[in-house]
């Protein structure tokens, strides 16, 4: 009965922002390891961001890094990320995933698709 469930998609201009929100539920929250993925359709699905169970440390990808912000409020079971300075190539869906039991080795799952818990995905599409 776990569930994840991203919102805060749409479209946007190229320079613009979005605020992506992944709430939680049937599962304890502040002890798992959680993730931002996306995908473009025909490609495979890469890691975005990962914040650690208390959200004190965070990764963020090469290709976000001074754009995007990863955060987390575990009193209310909510994953976050914040996107500045939107461009075309952000376009695609959007995934919030979740992990028990890594404690420090949170940074181990960036490039792994095997997380516990997948959300249905929110769209993003930006525009030139």
């Amino acid at each position: 009965q776990a569930q994840l469930v991203e919102s805060g998609g749409g479209s946007v201009q190229a320079g613009g922002s979005l605020r992506l929100s992944c709430a939680a539920s049937g599962y304890t929250f502040s002890s798992y390891c959680m993730g931002w993925f996306r995908q473009t359709p025909g490609k495979e699905r890469e890691g975005v961001g990962i914040i650690y169970a208390g959200g004190g440390m965070t990764y963020l990808a090469d290709f976000v890094k001074g754009r995007f912000t990863i955060s987390r409020d575990n009193a209310e079971n909510t994953l976050y990320l914040q996107m500045d300075s939107l461009n075309p190539e952000d376009t695609g869906a959007y995934y919030c995933a979740a992990e028990p039991g890594l404690g420090g080795g949170c940074w181990r799952k960036f490039l792994t698709a095997d997380w516990r818990y997948w959300g249905q995905g929110t769209q993003v599409t930006v525009s030139s």
